[in-house]
């Protein structure tokens, strides 16, 4: 599937002028698509999500605007997004950080991937982490405010987003973060 509807009229909205890198249910590239077509017909892709923790422990929580399109007012337990068309999973990562948290130069951790296939997503997960204490500068277009908690509250929290709490879990799972500091 080589750039799939690739006839569609461009989407109105900004964001959803991005094309994304769809994947087959391999996760083998095979193609791209406008950002609202990948979500209209529930595309295979993949995304980045970066567990931000500080040196107490504490991840950092991120309550999204009321005008993201999926899960408007949720809370994100990672900072990432949808990987580009032709974007290497780590560029993305780096890109996301610096955009939505103005978080730049620091090492990024790799730390494992996973499957998100609910609610009509189809995504392959890249994980990441980085430790960070300092000031953050908040993209207002998707982030309404931040907050710091350990792991186990975060997950306890009503209104996360289903993909970010099983990216931490995984995180927990594989002994890459601890629970509670």
């Amino acid at each position: 599937m080589t750039d799939a509807l690739r006839d569609e009229p461009l989407p109105t909205p900004h964001v959803a002028r991005e094309r994304i890198q769809l994947v087959d249910a391999r996760n083998r590239p095979c193609g791209s698509a406008w950002r609202a077509a990948m979500r209209r017909f529930r595309f295979w892709h993949r995304a980045t999500y970066i567990v931000v923790h500080n040196a107490r422990g504490e991840i950092c929580v991120q309550r999204r605007t009321q005008t993201k399109e999926v899960f408007p007012g949720g809370l994100d337990l990672a900072a990432g997004g949808v990987v580009g068309a032709g974007e290497a999973e780590h560029l993305a990562a780096r890109r996301e950080l610096a955009e939505e948290l103005g978080i730049r130069g620091v090492p990024l951790r790799p730390a494992g991937e996973f499957v998100h296939a609910e609610g009509g997503n189809h995504i392959f997960g890249s994980l990441f982490l980085v430790e960070y204490s300092g000031p953050l500068a908040l993209q207002a277009e998707e982030v309404a405010e931040v907050f710091w908690c350990t792991p186990a509250d975060a997950l306890e929290l009503p209104g996360v987003t289903p993909d970010t709490r099983q990216a931490l879990q995984a995180l927990l799972d594989a002994g890459l973060l601890e629970a509670t500091s």
